[in-house]
Parts: C-alpha cells; sequence; structure tokens
C-alpha cells in the first residue's frame, strides 16, 4: 500500500506538470489510449468473457460515470495544488457510502452517519466557503468524487460475475471510448515529451493498481486502508517542494478528517463483514 500510495502521488504530480498545454479531456483520453498498452495480457480474458446485454449496459454505464470523474479529475489537477485534490480525493469511499442506501439498500446506523458527517465537515475545512474565493477546480473535485462513487456502485453490482481482469479491461476500453469525442473537440498536437509524461501517467496508474491488488491479496482491507493517509502527506510535501504550494494547514486538517472517517467506516464494514466502502486508491484514475 505504500507503494500504491507513491505511484498515484507519482500520477497526480506528472498530470500537474502538463499544466494547461493539453486540455484536460484530451490529456485524460491519451493516458487511457497509451494505458491499452497495458492490456494486451487481458486480450484473452476479454475473448472468452460471457457477456449479456444486462452486463453490457452496466458496462456502459459505469465507463460513462468513469469517463466524466476522469476529465474532472484532469481538469482540477491543472487548477488547484495537489494537496487539496488528494485530501478531496478521499470523499470518493463517503459518497459511495451515502449512495449505497439508494442503489443497494444498504443501511446506516448512527456512527457511520456520524463518521460521513465527520468527513463532510472535513470537506468543509479544506474548501473554506466564505472565506476564501471557490476555484472552479474545487467544484470539479466535488464532482469527481461523485462520478466515482457511481463507477465504484456499478463495478459492485457485477463484480461477483466477471474476474477483475475483464472489469479493469472493459472500464478502460470504455473511458477511452467515452472521451474520444471530447478529446477531438479541444484537441492540439501533444509534444513528444507530454507524450512521454502521459506514458508514465498510465505505467504508475496500472503499477498502482496492480500493487493495491497485491496489498488486498495480504491484508484486510481495515489494515491497508489507514497507509492511504500517507498520499496526503507525500502530495504536501511535493507541492511545497516542486510546485510552490505551501503547505495548507486547513488541507491537512480537513483531509485527515476525512481519511479518519473513512479508516472508521472500513472498520465497522470489516467487523460487520459486508465491504462497500472502496479504498480511496480503487477510485482514481
Amino acid at each position: 500500500m505504500i507503494l500504491t500510495g507513491l505511484c498515484f502521488v507519482a500520477v497526480t504530480a506528472l498530470v500537474k506538470t502538463l499544466g494547461g498545454r493539453i486540455p484536460a479531456a484530451e490529456s485524460a483520453f491519451l493516458r487511457y489510449v497509451i494505458g491499452l498498452v497495458f492490456l494486451i495480457p487481458a486480450w484473452s480474458a476479454l475473448r472468452a468473457a460471457q457477456m449479456t446485454p444486462r452486463l453490457w449496459k452496466l458496462h456502459a454505464l459505469r465507463g460513462a460515470f468513469h469517463t466524466g470523474g476522469v476529465m474532472l479529475w484532469f481538469y482540477a489537477m491543472t487548477r488547484i495544488p495537489i494537496a487539496e485534490v488528494t485530501a478531496m480525493n478521499y470523499l470518493n469511499p463517503v459518497y459511495v457510502t451515502v449512495l449505497a442506501v439508494f442503489i443497494l439498500g444498504e443501511k446506516l446506523a448512527i456512527r457511520r452517519i456520524l463518521a460521513i458527517c465527520a468527513a463532510l465537515f472535513g470537506a468543509l475545512l479544506i474548501l473554506r466557503p466564505g472565506f476564501r474565493e471557490l476555484d472552479p477546480g474545487h467544484i470539479a473535485m466535488l464532482a469527481t468524487a461523485l462520478f466515482f462513487a457511481g463507477s465504484y456502485l456499478m463495478a459492485k453490482m457485477f463484480s461477483g460475475e466477471q474476474s477483475a481482469t475483464v472489469v479493469v479491461a472493459l472500464l478502460s476500453i470504455t473511458v477511452t471510448i467515452g472521451l474520444a469525442p471530447f478529446a477531438i473537440a479541444v484537441w492540439v498536437w501533444p509534444s513528444w515529451s507530454d507524450l512521454l509524461i502521459l506514458a508514465a501517467v498510465a505505467f504508475f496508474a496500472t503499477a498502482g493498481h496492480y500493487t493495491m491488488t497485491l496489498a488486498f491479496a495480504a491484508a484486510p482491507v481495515a489494515v491497508t486502508q489507514p497507509v492511504t493517509f500517507l498520499q496526503l502527506v507525500w502530495s504536501v510535501a511535493l507541492g511545497a517542494l516542486f510546485f510552490g504550494e505551501p503547505a495548507d494547514p486547513w488541507v491537512i486538517a480537513g483531509g485527515s478528517l476525512i481519511i479518519g472517517a473513512v479508516v472508521f467506516i472500513t472498520w465497522r464494514e470489516a467487523v460487520l463483514k459486508r465491504r462497500v466502502t472502496p479504498a480511496v486508491p480503487e477510485t482514481k484514475s
């Protein structure tokens, strides 16, 4: 999980270096196109997959949710500090817990409701509406978390019917297709250096999902989840050292409160032996 965190922080930093040179939709599209290379070993599993009209619809709907989330995440990276993107990304599992009540019929006990309230208060500490001007990037991150939560819940609806390889491969394919028209609409020709950066983004994103899978196989989520807090630490340090983004105590406090709430929710679900809330990196691009 430590390696997973480093990989996803590397993804965030690399996207940040692109700045506004390439539109968000195009950057996301190129990242996924390049990432398809890493799916070559999965083609045999895809050919053997038993697909029904219901599964096609669910995969398409999940791809639509994830497409929106990825575009907004890339956009937010060009607008707000790395630490704020990382901290607000912790809201994804909170959204999943709330949406699971309406989509999967989950029930919320009072302790989980209080944890959700604590997480939302943490988001308010980060945003501080009324005390500073909110950037469109902040709004984009709030929507990003919602789109990724929808994507995760779609996956939960068919994850028991198909292998993880097929699920991940179809997500990459549907998101690539979904991003294509948005990328074409704003297309600018990238430089070779920008393509190399996006290739590195694809590599670290794939490596992060792989190391996360190894971590989940080695230990319960309730054990691995707290380690994701290190991503906030590394993001703050990276922003300060390489991007001139001073450490914001409000962001650190808010992010700590959110991840604390997520860890509590995850622990409660582990106790009840019904995991709905995803680990934070599972919802990333």
